[in-house]
């Protein structure tokens, strides 16, 4: 009975033990779960903070994206205004460019044209320098020639005072003319009427004459200043001019024949050798005739045999004479022609001549 009760009490024991292992394990299994539960709600919470501290990160990053987005649309608007201002400058500074390029173009086109007139210029300057060297070359050389023609200009009216006063002298009424120092014989006194054969009061005329005029002219003051010695007959305006050249040249050798003769006599025969490489001989026939005061031709007058010297270099003065006088002339016409807006005209007239063949 023992042993049955002993067996019934271990087996109370058992499910006692049973019973008290599964109340433990319940215990320990609701307090896994509560702890579980515990831990889930604390990570619960924990998860809702998470997700409130996430949302409100997310509102203040939304917000922040939209203040950065609002910030981000005004910076490109801004940058829109300033592309167009840029856009704006850009077309500016193109057109700016452009009127550089075309002010640069007419500044090299001015350049060149400079460099142009630049070189011009220089022509121009050497031209003018080379001028200027030739002026004064010709300043000097007029100079030297102006020296020339006042020694010339004196030596020649020193020679035609010596031959006033030769011929005062020798109580000859002798007509020198005081420009050029001729001397002109009435060929009514050395020749007959249509003759060329000298008469004898023409012959004692020309013994007369010749010799002081000669012997004035070949003296050492002048004899190498004198170029030429010249013989010139003249007819009066009747006859032909062919008759008349023929005549005044016959006359005029006539008289050089009789200067020739002098030689050794009243001329030295040196001093006729040194005349006689001067001497020269021309017949005029009726050119350069004598006039009255009324601006007739004076026959009587005209019918001479004229004996003039020429100096050395006197052909340049009267060139240079000419010279002066034509752009005297031309000053002159120029300056009436500015005056009354015509220019001046020159009148010639045609000398009507006899056909008669002899000298009247």
């Amino acid at each position: 009975m023992r042993a049955k009760r002993k067996k019934n009490y271990e087996r109370h024991n058992v499910w006692r033990s049973y019973s008290d292992m599964m109340a433990g394990l319940l215990l320990l299994f609701v307090l896994v779960m509560c702890i579980s539960f515990m831990q889930a709600q604390k990570n619960y919470q924990e998860r809702l903070a998470e997700e409130s501290a996430h949302e409100q990160t997310q509102s203040q990053l939304q917000s922040q994206l939209d203040e950065q987005q609002a910030l981000l649309d005004e910076q490109e608007s801004e940058l829109d205004a300033q592309a167009a201002l840029l856009a704006s400058q850009q077309a500016d500074l193109d057109e700016q460019i452009a009127l550089v390029a075309s002010q640069q173009e007419s500044l090299d086109a001015q350049s060149a044209l400079l460099a142009e007139q630049e070189s011009e210029l220089d022509e121009q300057a050497a031209l003018v320098a080379s001028q200027q060297a030739a002026l004064d070359e010709q300043e000097e050389l007029m100079a030297i020639q102006q020296q020339k023609i006042e020694q010339i200009i004196g030596v020649k009216a020193d020679l035609i005072a010596a031959l006033k006063e030769e011929f005062d002298a020798q109580n000859l009424s002798v007509t020198i003319d005081e420009t050029d120092g001729s001397i002109a014989l009435d060929s009514s006194i050395l020749f007959g009427y249509n003759e060329n054969e000298l008469t004898d009061e023409g012959n004692a005329l020309l013994g007369e004459v010749l010799p002081i005029y000669c012997s004035v002219l070949m003296s050492g003051e002048y004899v190498d200043y004198l170029a030429e010695v010249r013989i010139d007959g003249y007819t009066d305006t009747t006859g032909t001019y062919a008759y008349n050249l023929q005549l005044s040249q016959e006359r005029a050798l006539a008289v050089a024949e009789y200067l020739l003769s002098l030689s050794g006599s009243s001329i030295s025969e040196a001093d006729m050798e040194s005349l006689q490489e001067k001497l020269s001989v021309n017949g005029h026939s009726w050119a350069d005739p004598i006039y009255n005061d009324d601006g007739s031709v004076n026959q009587d007058a005209s019918r001479r045999v004229e004996i003039k010297f020429r100096l050395k270099d006197e052909d340049m003065i009267n060139e240079l004479k000419d010279i002066l006088d034509d752009t005297q002339a031309e000053t002159e016409a120029e300056t009436a022609a500015e005056a009354d807006g015509e220019s001046t005209s020159a009148d010639t007239g045609d000398n009507d001549t006899s056909d008669s063949d002899v000298e009247g």
